[in-house]
């Protein structure tokens, strides 16, 4: 008597088919009601947080002087001859005067000025014009009128006069237009990138095409939510958000359809119905895929208790991306596959089961490595990560943004222009606000000012004011340093210091310092991030391990894959230091990179060991340990490494990108997954299994000893 075989679950055709409609409509209704994106971004959020210093001397500054806060120009012009650069430069004023340019508050130049000054420089070859403006930095008013003050400016240039607009308005339309310039390169850089290397690796133009139509559609999706979402209110989306997204969306919805791609491979050789294959694969990897996804997400989230607004507003959209991608890779990649059917593979055809079985001879010798000698497997390894990581001594963050353009910018030109011709400070003078009790004398403001003109960290003192109330004076002041630079980020408390100890000197009644300007913001960011650094990276890695927990059933697994993923983010940041300053002679790492790179290399590194322990947990039920996770290394070591390199060269192609920040954190990225692909995750954590044992998983125990 024959006993039935039982009947396997089965995808049908027809709900395949309405998954692919249900989907080309939804992104359709999404196409025509949500906003271009374009519209929407916005990088006005790029501040230190509300309540630090340098915001509350913004405020205070426009409550008290009628001035809104808005980055100024400075145009610089030079020639050889001091009778050509004042001729030129009086031109440019009349220019700039009758041309009525709607966010222009206030020009000045030497002339309005007593003694010029400070406006002409010692020899009188080069003068400065300061340009007061108004309005958002993001505006369309105020990025128009920097843009015609170039065209001004331009105008008066001929073969003996050298002009520029700099200062905090030059470099703020720069960067502007230097990443709107890349989004275009970075988007063909990844498409082709990923097209080659699906290509390669499964040489079937079906399978890449589902890929790039699954990846395409959560960009889509992604996209008009976000849109959506930000012409509301509700987020925030900024260039370099954009930017990474794009990335991330084609990284990690690669990495999901291989691995699915890799249980239908491997289902079909058993079970030939392909509607029966893709659900056995579907079951096999849903752990894995959620519990990825998972990780991602709420590693993203995490950035919501950064004081940071960039960083908190970066997170959200992100989110929605992987979310998206996540959408994809449950409906959408399944259905593809069931009415691809075998010729998914299309011209090769589907690996027979003996081949599977064999894997792959390399992943066989890598798995003898790490089984055989895994206590060398470790202290090499550990060893390597060390070194690397030692490329953190002496190493810096640059807050310094125009030496961040990884092209000539005419900010960059003008600023050099007048570092040489007044010194580094001048570009973004600082404000000192003195507020107190009762209205301030003009002997005690005098008194102050001369306190800070002997600071060792002051050039010059410059202009000063009062309010009309007189309970808050402005003074004026020239940093030495460049104002961007952690020294002049370093000398900013001592500033305070002196002002504070200055007023009261002079008697001034209940005095309370503050310090506006470009370097104020630099040093409030930096101390903002420091701290966003600690406690968004404790914080995701404790929900990232409680995460990795509850998928192994495991207390003791996210120990060691934790401290093995926190070894190689300081490894990936000491390559990366080493790299990108001592052989290429940045300034320092990108202030925001660090953190950046602690998010997606845990989340995403996390990954690839989840694909391999969640096959080693499968394994364990009809394998002993040592046999589970050889099969383990061997059957996921190809699609894993695979998947690994594909993501790694998406983010390499940031490296394309004309902005320190995302070269850097395209390479640290590209650095790290490889790292976690080849190096921790097949050696390190099977090491690390190999030398625990039965308790590898504790307190879970493997069936078979």
């Amino acid at each position: 008597m024959n006993t039935p075989r039982p009947r396997l679950s089965r995808i049908s055709r027809r709900v395949a088919w309405l998954v692919v409609a249900g989907w080309l409509i939804l992104i359709a209704v999404l196409t025509a009601v949500a906003p271009a994106l374009d519209a929407v971004k916005s990088n006005d959020n790029d501040n230190p947080p509300a309540g630090s210093m340098s915001m509350r001397a913004a405020v205070v500054a426009e409550q008290e002087f009628g001035t809104e806060s808005a980055p100024p120009a400075v145009i610089v012009v030079r020639s050889d001859s001091q009778e050509e650069t004042r001729d030129a430069t009086g031109r440019l004023v009349n220019l700039i005067q009758d041309a009525d340019l709607p966010a222009v508050v206030d020009t000045v130049d030497a002339s309005m000025l007593p003694r010029g000054g400070g406006l002409v420089s010692q020899d009188g070859s080069t003068e400065m014009i300061l340009v007061q403006l108004t309005g958002s930095a993001g505006g369309e008013d105020y990025r128009g009128t920097v843009d015609e003050l170039r065209t001004l400016t331009s105008s008066v240039a001929d073969g003996t006069v050298e002009t520029a607009v700099t200062g905090p308005a030059g470099i703020v339309a720069d960067a502007s237009e230097v990443f709107g310039g890349g989004d275009r390169i970075l988007l063909l850089g990844t498409v082709a990138l990923v097209v080659v290397l699906l290509a390669a690796i499964y040489r079937s133009p079906v399978l890449v095409a589902v890929a790039l139509l699954g990846v395409g559609l959560a960009m889509r999706l992604a996209e008009g939510a976000g849109a959506l979402l930000a012409d509301a209110g509700v987020i925030q989306i900024s260039g370099q958000t954009a930017s990474i997204m794009t990335v991330l969306l084609f990284g990690v919805g690669t990495d999901y359809a291989l691995i699915i791609f890799a249980r239908f491979r491997e289902a079909i050789a058993d079970h030939p119905d392909p509607r029966v294959a893709v659900a056995v694969a579907m079951r096999s990897v849903a752990g894995a895929l959620a519990a990825s996804v998972s990780t991602i997400v709420v590693a993203v989230l995490a950035l919501l208790v950064a004081v940071t607004p960039t960083l908190h507003d970066f997170g959200p959209y992100l989110a929605l991306g992987v979310a998206s991608m996540a959408a994809v890779a449950f409906t959408l990649t399944p259905a593809l596959l069931v009415l691809c059917g075998r010729f998914a593979f299309w011209p090769r055809r589907a690996v027979s089961p003996d081949r599977e079985t064999r894997g792959s001879r390399v992943w066989n010798k890598v798995a003898d490595v790490a089984i055989d000698a895994p206590k060398r497997v470790l202290a090499a390894g550990l060893a390597l990560l060390i070194l690397m990581a030692g490329g953190l001594l002496g190493a810096q963050q640059s807050f310094d943004l125009v030496s961040g353009f990884r092209l000539e910018t005419e900010s960059a030109a003008g600023r050099a222009m007048v570092a040489d011709a007044f010194g580094p400070g001048v570009i973004a003078p600082s404000d000192v606000l003195v507020q107190a009790g009762r209205p301030i004398e003009a002997t005690q403001v005098r008194a102050v000012a001369t306190s800070l003109a002997t600071s060792p960290d002051v050039a010059t003192v410059g202009a000063t004011s009062t309010s009309k109330d007189g309970r808050v004076a402005r003074i004026s002041v020239v940093l030495k340093s460049n104002p961007y630079g952690s020294e002049a980020m370093a000398a900013v408390p001592r500033i305070v210091d002196r002002a504070e100890a200055g007023a009261r000197q002079a008697g001034v009644s209940d005095p309370e310092v503050l310090i506006g300007g470009e370097t104020a913001v630099a040093a409030d960011t930096r101390g903002a991030l420091d701290r966003d650094l600690v406690v968004v990276g404790l914080l995701m890695i404790m929900a990232v391990s409680l995460i990795l927990g509850l998928v192994l059933r495991s207390i003791l697994a996210p120990v060691y894959i934790g401290l093995t993923l926190l070894l190689s983010y300081a490894a990936t940041m000491g390559l990366t230091s080493f790299i990108t300053i001592t052989l290429g002679g940045d300034l320092g790492i990108g202030n925001r990179v660090a953190v950046y790179v602690l998010i997606f290399l845990v989340a995403l590194g996390v990954d690839y060991t989840i694909f391999m322990l969640t096959r080693y947990r499968q394994e364990l039920v009809t394998r002993t340990p040592v046999e589970a996770l050889r099969v383990s290394i061997v059957r996921t070591g190809g699609v894993i490494s695979s998947a690994g390199i594909i993501l790694a060269g998406t983010f390499a192609v940031l490296m394309t990108q004309p902005i320190r920040e995302l070269y850097q954190f395209g390479l640290a990225m590209a650095i790290g997954i490889l790292l976690d692909t080849f190096i921790v995750r097949p050696l390190l954590v099977p090491a690390c299994i190999r030398l625990l044992g039965r308790h590898a998983l504790w307190p879970s125990r493997p069936a078979h000893p």
